[in-house]
């Protein structure tokens, strides 16, 4: 056995006294583009929390890019401890890969979706083109900016919010389908997340409206000051669920279930739940969304299961290669890549 010098041991000894975040202490949340100022604050939220309870420090860590790419990060090796994504579909991506487990949305309340969100618009400061609802998107002159449906959550939320707006309407597949063809006619540039997307609206200069999470407003006003955008809220829109899971590979390797578990079961905390609803992120607990009404305007809202049966499903139909998305997005065109 190797033994330590005493000046060692003593250093070891301190460390340990001291409650200094171990590997079995430490996670990496990896999740979506728009969660990040979120989760910022609720780590800070759980680290304290955890401390109280246990006694012990704990250090997370968090990455944030479109929520499929981040998928296929974590497939391809990235040790997350726990992902937090936008859409069911980037956890089933995991969970058929055998990264997380099969029954993930029945391990934690409401499908493991502990908040909600929902798609709006982000016009120019006075909104200058006159943008109310989602048929002012197709007319002639207006450019809309949006996230490509094949590498982010934000972009299949979008697509599918205006697909079921026509639907809502009293409107066939066919006619959503033409109503979605036009509305990306009008788009010069797919963003690769929600980042790249507000970033393309704000810093690039480009566009007339954004379609993103109703919780990229504050996001946006915190980071560019308010007044820049308006935000539209149009007639109905899309209910956009927040899933997380465990992820088996990495805590079964590196000793960290228990704590994993713990961080997605806080974010059903009534202070997680605060934390969400300040960050215009739509709380599951009723009496902070009533308490936050002023944040959360009126919106017609719909699921997806009500006209697509499933987020998987409507990955195969809508969003896979040669789905209805490449009929009807033609790259290529002017402005676009």
């Amino acid at each position: 056995m190797t033994s330590l010098n005493p000046k060692t041991l003593l250093v070891a000894l301190a460390l340990a006294a001291s409650g200094v975040a171990t590997a079995q202490n430490a996670l990496l949340n990896v999740s979506y583009d728009v969660a990040r100022e979120f989760y910022k604050d609720y780590n800070a939220a759980f680290v304290a929390h955890y401390r109280k309870t246990t006694g012990q420090e704990v250090k997370i860590d968090q990455s944030h890019a479109g929520s499929s790419a981040q998928a296929r990060a974590v497939n391809d090796g990235l040790a997350a401890d726990v992902v937090t994504m936008n859409t069911s579909t980037d956890v089933q991506f995991l969970a058929d890969k055998g990264v997380v487990a099969k029954d993930w949305a029945r391990r934690f309340p409401y499908d493991a979706s502990p908040t909600t969100s929902t798609m709006l618009f982000l016009v120019r400061n006075g909104n200058p083109k006159g943008i109310r609802d989602w048929d002012d998107l197709i007319k002639p002159g207006v450019q809309v900016i949006v996230v490509n449906p094949k590498t982010g959550g934000n972009g299949r939320y979008a697509y599918l919010a205006a697909w079921g707006a026509v639907r809502e309407k009293g409107g066939s597949d066919a006619q959503a389908a033409e109503f979605v063809g036009k509305l990306y006619k009008n788009v010069p540039v797919l963003a690769k997340g929600g980042r790249d997307a507000t970033a393309t609206f704000l810093q690039r200069n480009q566009g007339d409206v954004l379609i993103t999470f109703e919780s990229e407003v504050l996001s946006i006003e915190r980071e560019f000051g308010a007044g820049k955008v308006d935000a539209v809220y149009p007639s109905v829109s899309v209910v956009a669920e927040n899933p997380v899971a465990v992820v088996e590979r990495t805590v079964a390797q590196k000793g960290t279930a228990q704590l994993a578990k713990a961080y997605l079961d806080y974010l059903y905390s009534d202070e997680a739940q605060e934390i969400a609803a300040r960050h215009a992120i739509r709380p599951r607990a009723q009496a902070v969304l009533k308490k936050y009404a002023a944040t959360f305007k009126p919106i017609g809202q719909f699921t997806v299961a009500k006209y697509f049966g499933s987020l998987s499903e409507a990955q195969k139909l809508h969003f896979n290669d040669g789905g209805h998305f490449d009929k009807l997005y033609q790259p290529g065109g002017p402005g676009k890549p």
